[in-house]
Parts: C-alpha cells; structure tokens; sequence
C-alpha cells in the first residue's frame, strides 16, 4: 500500500504542443492541486523537437519526478465514427484527407461519449524526446477535454447550439446531436472577418435557426465585441463562454495565458 500511495501523490506533468507553441504545467495532489503553468520562449530557428530537447536541459518544471505524464497534441483531427474505427486503417485515412503528414506517427483518441475516434499525427523527433525522458506519456488531442465538456454542457436548455473555440489562429466549429457530433470542422482564423464568414456559412450549412437556436464562442476570440455585435445583427442568441464564471472562478481561470482546453482539462478532465 506504501508504494500505491507514494504512486498517486507523484506530480502530474501536462506538456501542450502545437505548430508554434510549448507550454508546460503540473500539478501536485501533495500541495493542495497546487498549479504550475509556464510557457516556453521558443526559438524560431530550430525544430519543435529541438526546441523541446533544449527544454529538457534547461527547465526546472521537467525536471521533477512524475507519477503521470500526458501529452496535448494541437494538430489536425480526423473524426472516425467509433462503429468503423480500425486502428490499423488510421494512418491511411490520416493520411488521405491531411498532406504533408507522411513523416509523422499518426495516434489516436478514443471519445466514447460521443461515439466517435479523433485521429491526429505527432511530429516523430518530438515524440522520441519525450519517449526518451518518460516510460510510459500518455498522447491525446489536445481540443478532446474542449470536446467532452461543451457536449456535457450542449444539453443546458432545449435550442441547437453550435460551437466555436478560438485558439493559435484558428477556429474549431462544432455541433453536437444524439450523443454524436453533427459537424465538427476547422478553419483557419486570422481575423474577426474570417471568422464571422466561417460561422455564418456553418450555421446555414448545418440548418440551425437564426431566432431560436444559439452560438457559442469561447477562448482566444479576435476582436470579441465587434464578432458578437456582427453576428447579433443574423442570429439572436449570440454568447460568449466566460471561463472564471462557467468553472466557479476555478483557480486555473486566473492563470494568465492558460489555453481553453488545458484549463478544461483541469477543472473536468480529459
């Protein structure tokens, strides 16, 4: 029993990857949930991989001992219904509807509450570092707890919903229905203009009603008051998703520069 427990109060190392960002953070059942958040300065002239390694050298975060190490991938995702998902088909499929993967070991995320499979691809140097520092990470994509909440949350009230979760330029749309997604796409986001063409042209592709049903925005919104105004003059209920009040001023929602999916993660899981 003395080794389980010295198993369970071990940190929790999360380490959140995507095109151009490295952040890290842990947390310490030991130190009352105690939080760690630090991002990364990364240095534009190398690879992600390189960067990560020179992390390993010179931050302290990583270098403590950890009981449980995850991993946020924030790349592409394919949907695969759970119903036809086969693991040895997934890199062919990734592959297919993604180029300029074909260097990359292709993973996966089971979401068996929404019937579904999200296939993503990790960067094979980035993945070898961080096999090479711990025995046994943990991969997932890294919008899956984003995913799994908003699901949770979609059944708050009786009127159809579509989502939008800003983050690193870009935008991820999605819609929930029957414990499945209805639609589930992202768009490159590098302004509020694209972004409100991109949410007008998914709410009328997917039917929804412009004075009954509701948009929701959340995270790193561009140019905020001015897209909610824009979208208010086509549909009614317009709103956007205040992370200190929808976790009860959880203590990760006062964390400057914390991603939406990662405080997600730590206030509902993974």
């Amino acid at each position: 029993m003395q080794g389980n427990n010295q198993i369970i109060h071990k940190k929790r190392l999360i380490i959140r990857v995507s095109r151009n960002n490295l952040v890290f953070a842990s947390i310490s059942h030991e130190q009352d949930g105690d939080i760690l958040f630090q991002p990364y300065s990364l240095n534009s002239g190398i690879s992600m991989a390189a960067n990560l390694r020179e992390a390993f050298r010179s931050e302290m975060i990583l270098q403590e001992d950890y009981g449980r190490v995850l991993v946020m991938i924030d790349s592409p995702t394919l949907m695969v219904p759970l119903e036809l998902f086969r693991e040895e088909d997934q890199r062919t499929l990734y592959l297919h509807a993604y180029q300029g993967h074909e260097k990359e070991e292709i993973l996966h995320t089971v979401l068996p509450d929404l019937s579904c499979v999200a296939v993503f691809s990790v960067n094979k140097d980035m993945k070898m570092v961080i096999d090479d520092h711990f025995s046994q990470p943990t991969f997932i994509a890294a919008i899956a707890p984003v995913w799994r909440y908003l699901h949770q949350r979609s059944y708050m009230g009786t009127r159809e919903k579509l989502y939008a979760y800003f983050h690193h330029r870009h935008m991820e749309l999605f819609s929930y229905g029957q414990n499945r997604f209805k639609f589930c796409n992202c768009f490159d986001s590098h302004d509020a203009h694209d972004a409100l063409y991109y949410l007008l042209y998914t709410w009328k592709q997917t039917g929804l009603q412009a004075d009954r049903d509701e948009i929701h925005l959340v995270g790193d919104i561009p140019e905020s008051q001015w897209l909610t105004d824009e979208l208010k003059k086509y549909i009614k209920r317009v709103y956007t998703i205040n992370p200190a009040g929808d976790f009860n001023r959880a203590m990760v929602t006062q964390i400057e520069g914390m991603p939406y999916d990662l405080m997600t993660l730590f206030v509902k899981g993974r």
